[in-house]
């Protein structure tokens, strides 16, 4: 071994490697203040975010979502972990040959022939896991997955690595084995070192070829480590160093919780973003999740857009992002090159450099580069991407690491939106009629309890004291197929005896699709009102059987002042089922196959309540689809203010839903959310199958169950 070798490599390549780092945490540092994830003093949070960081960064919680890839990848991980005590061992053996951490790991100690035996273990999972990815690329040529010659270079860098280690064992056992005058035989304590020892032929190998082999397995091992951590930060694998603390720095609190613009008059009169215009106006931590993106490509896999041929791919969103990101560096890290803060020649001089990006198979036109700091939309993303998101989180769910999206859309929404007026043209009907009549129809707001004629049912302004507030919500005060959920509510509410009541005229619209649509000014003006109208009632208690307005009263309204205790409708019925306050003893003859809204399960977890109140049906045959179930329930395609826009392209995705609960064999579609019902009822209809299958809202099967007095 040479001290002086070994010096030199760990000072050039730690050197070069360091200087990488420097200068991606410089290009971290042009992101903005990032309050979403600033650490407090609470010993809580911080607990919290240890445990969610060995749980999803070093137990890979999600990784299994795809069983073999997951596997391997965990496979490879847990090996690294392993293997890195492995190799400071062999940096220190090149100032001492016989380094063994103090004998700690020698194999005359219990520790180190433990240690021995998993380090081997590990390397052949290491090569197991590699061998699944080569795979993937070069015979399934999994299309999710980035396609490049990086990724085979990074595989083999592994692969070769590991085998390598192998090879210095077994050349240091054959040696060993030699000194001491005994034969050379397979050992328990050695596994992979001994095996490969055997199959060199040892009586036949030369000394002089035997420490060849030696110094090739030490030196390769020891350089190739150094190498591929340079590689990192230039590569999709940085997320090996980023993921800890992307994991530990994630959003807290409730997932479905949009962050609210501040002082949003203030920043439209001083012409400051409110939202994402340029690459910085992202935080932080934004940047930190593009650096931590592996391109793995389950999001993508799994978004209702991308798979219904819009130009959205998730992935391609982030990696357009990152990639504008590391090609504006000289603007950023070198200010005598080039100064962002000049006019960079708008929209047009950006158009000139436009490329499209070619990280495995992006929708075509989507997606563009320059070199240049330039508005994200129209010159980095088609303005198409950003308003196909539907909010359905399938992304953010499937994603291993952790990295935020929906917020991104909404942010580059919003800038479109207040800043641009540069937004679909069929939100103007939704946006219209929230601000004049508080209901994305422009409907009369003198209507919207007309539903409720003939029902008897208290009104707060006349029963104050009412535990519960009924929140209608729009779709059920003003949909004429909603407005039986609303009506069979009610029903279940008197039979069960709940103290109730609803504002009638004085509710307004929940805001949530003037927020998810961008415009946040119209958002905060008509949830302001809401807040005042509950807060001068006394409000405590709310529920309803629309997710969107249960997510958006129960996560953001906080923000303004709003603080009550929100439930769904699933849970508040389940609830009084268990208590008896309302018994289903009449058969319902159903095969219900439940489709699992988006605002509901993703963003809430609510999954179990709607099937344990199935369930509780007699009569009722639950059925899932195979795959599209729970967490990767597809969405019906309403939301994030979808349901008021015409979507993009020819397949539609309701109607791709629709096909995959039918194929359960159900006869009876069920439902949570009026927009889902709506959704799955066109679906139905464009089967011709509206009349042969039923589509009900959960609480409609549950009445049909229900002995009423009149």
């Amino acid at each position: 071994m040479s001290p002086v070798a070994m010096t030199v490599v760990l000072v050039v390549l730690v050197g070069l490697f360091s200087w990488s780092a420097v200068r991606r945490w410089k290009l971290l540092m042009i992101g903005g203040p990032e309050p979403r994830s600033s650490l407090s003093m609470d010993m809580n949070d911080l607990a919290d975010r240890t445990k969610d960081t060995v749980i999803y960064a070093f137990l890979q919680k999600k990784m299994p979502y795809y069983p073999i890839a997951g596997i391997a990848h965990m496979g490879i991980f847990f090996g690294f972990l392993i293997l890195l005590l492995r190799s400071l061992m062999l940096w220190s053996r090149g100032y001492d040959p016989h380094f063994d951490f103090w004998g700690i790991l020698s194999l005359h100690n219990p520790i180190g022939i433990l240690y021995n035996i998993a380090k081997d273990i590990f390397i052949i999972l290491v090569v197991a896991g590699a061998l699944v990815f080569v795979y993937y690329r070069v015979v399934v040529r999994e299309k999710r997955m980035t396609l490049s010659g990086e990724g085979l270079l990074i595989l083999g860098i592994i692969i070769t690595m590991m085998l390598a280690d192998v090879l210095y064992d077994a050349a240091w056992f054959i040696m060993e084995k030699r000194a001491s005058g005994q034969a050379v035989a397979f050992s328990l304590v050695e596994p992979a070192g001994s095996l490969l020892a055997l199959m060199l032929a040892p009586e036949q190998i030369g000394s002089g070829a035997l420490k060849a082999l030696y110094h090739v397995g030490f030196w390769y091992h020891s350089v190739m480590v150094l190498v591929f951590l340079n590689i990192l930060p230039y590569s999709k694998h940085f997320h090996i160093i980023t993921v800890i603390p992307n994991v530990f720095l994630r959003r807290k609190g409730n997932t479905g919780k949009l962050e609210s613009v501040h002082d949003l008059e203030g920043k439209v009169e001083r012409e400051e973003p409110v939202g994402r215009a340029k690459i910085t106006d992202l935080s932080w931590k934004n940047i930190l999740d593009l650096y931590t993106c592996t391109e793995c490509g389950r999001c993508t896999d799994n978004c209702p857009a991308y798979n219904t041929n819009k130009k959205l791919s998730p992935k391609h969103v982030i990696l357009a992002q990152r990639d504008h990101l590391y090609e504006c560096e000289p603007y950023f890290l070198k200010p005598e090159v080039a100064d962002p803060s000049k006019d960079d020649g708008g929209p047009e001089a950006a158009s000139e450099e436009k490329q499209e990006l070619h990280h495995g198979d992006p929708p075509k036109g989507a997606y563009f580069r320059s070199s240049k700091p330039v508005d994200l939309v129209p010159n980095i993303l088609d303005p198409d991407v950003i308003w196909a998101c539907t909010t359905c989180r399938a992304c953010e769910e499937q994603c291993p690491v952790l990295i935020s999206h929906v917020q991104g859309f909404i942010d580059m929404r919003r800038q479109k939106v207040m800043f641009d007026s540069d937004f679909p043209a069929e939100l103007m009907k939704p946006f219209d009629g929230i601000e004049t009549n508080s209901n994305p129809w422009n409907l009369s707001a003198m209507d919207r309890a007309n539903w409720a004629e003939g029902l008897d049912v208290p009104l707060l302004s006349e029963h104050k004291e009412a535990e519960v507030l009924y929140f209608v919500g729009c779709a059920a005060s003003f949909d004429d197929r909603a407005k039986k959920t609303a009506v069979g509510m009610v029903k279940l509410l008197k039979k069960a005896g709940v103290d109730f009541a609803i504002l009638g005229a004085e509710e307004g619209c929940c805001g949530d699709p003037a927020r998810r649509g961008g415009n946040e000014y119209l958002f905060q003006m008509i949830v302001q009102q809401n807040v005042d109208t509950f807060n001068n009632f006394g409000v405590k208690k709310i529920i309803t059987a629309c997710p969107h307005g249960f997510n958006i009263i129960k996560n953001e309204y906080p923000d303004f002042g709003g603080n009550y205790e929100v439930i769904h409708h699933t849970d508040f019925l389940l609830d009084l089922v268990k208590q008896n306050k309302l018994n289903p003893t009449k058969r319902v003859e159903a095969k219900v196959a439940y489709h699992d809204s988006c605002y509901l399960g993703r963003y809430h977890q609510i999954y179990d309540a709607p099937r344990r109140l199935l369930e509780s049906i007699p009569g009722v045959e639950l059925l899932e689809p195979e795959y599209w179930t729970r967490n990767r329930a597809m969405c019906c395609g309403a939301g994030g203010a979808q349901m008021f826009m015409e979507e993009q392209g020819d397949k539609r995705i309701n109607f791709t839903r629709t096909k995959q609960l039918l194929e359960t064999g159900a006869d009876t579609i069920a439902t949570a959310c009026p927009f889902c019902m709506t959704m799955l009822l066109d679906g139905l209809k464009a089967e011709n199958k509206e009349e042969e299958i039923g589509q009900l809202d959960i609480l409609e099967l549950l009445v049909r169950s229900i002995e009423f007095d009149n």
